[in-house]
């Protein structure tokens, strides 16, 4: 006869105690520095913070401060605005040096002085590449790391009671123009914000509907803009423009 049980056989078998993994943390901190340096291309407090790490800006820069005495990296004001702790590869600052004399004078509010994806991490959606009278359009997921506004950056500012606000959320993304923040699309596409009413809109209206049609992203049913009805919006002729066609629900491209 079989010996009786009161319940399941969950704890069935042999049992023994494991040894805890080792967890060093200054090995941890040094990965996470090394992540970051090629991650973001220049790391700063804004880039740190919005990575959410644990203990914040302090652990990375006290690791980051060690690397730029040993020479595995460099620190310099590289980004205008964005304080004196900023840490960079030899190799992103030698291409943000390169890249120095063909970049303009911007002098915009929000606007990136160094040109968005710099540090070579992300070609965006879609074949991006360069639009209009030599500007340079990349559509990125709001969060990717190439994008520096809501990060390095702040958003741009905008009327409180236009539209929903922008964030670095999953499903979202940016679209700019020589490193200007022009459009944010809402997850899903039915949302637009603007940030730019000038030459730059058409060129990043461009860019999304190419990474439409190369198949990036599927089809896109814009049905607001800016807190107002897309029909209603001075986006209705550029997204037409692009390709967009009307629907009852909004202006669609498909792939």
């Amino acid at each position: 006869v079989l010996p009786s049980r009161s319940g399941p056989p969950t704890v069935a078998g042999r049992w023994w105690l494991l040894p805890s993994p080792a967890e060093d943390a200054t090995q941890r901190a040094h990965a996470q520095a090394e992540v970051l340096l090629e991650r973001h291309g220049v790391v700063t407090r804004g880039a740190v913070t919005s990575e959410r790490l644990p203990g914040g800006f302090t652990p990375v820069y006290q690791v980051l401060r060690a690397y730029e005495e040993g020479g595995r990296c460099r620190r310099g004001y590289f980004v205008e605005g964005l304080g004196g702790a900023q840490f960079a590869l030899p190799g992103a600052v030698d291409r943000m040096r390169a890249m120095a004399p063909s970049i303009a004078p911007t002098g915009g509010e929000g606007a990136w002085t160094s040109e968005a994806g710099a540090s070579g991490v992300s070609e965006g959606f879609g074949r991006g590449g360069r639009v209009g009278a030599g500007r340079r359009a990349v559509v990125l997921a709001a969060a990717d790391p190439a994008s520096p506004y809501g990060a390095a950056l702040p958003w741009p500012q905008r009327p409180a009671d236009v539209g929903h606000k922008p964030g670095r959320k999953a499903g979202s993304l940016v679209v700019l123009v020589d490193g200007h923040l022009i459009l944010y699309v809402e997850r899903g596409g039915k949302t637009l914000l603007s940030f730019a009413d000038d030459e730059r809109l058409q060129p990043a209206v461009d860019a999304l509907a190419l990474a439409v049609r190369d198949g990036a992203l599927g089809k896109l049913t814009v049905e607001r803009a800016d807190g107002t009805s897309i029909v209603e919006s001075p986006l209705a002729a550029a997204l037409e423009a692009a390709g967009f066609h009307p629907t009852p629900r909004g202006l669609r491209l498909r792939a």
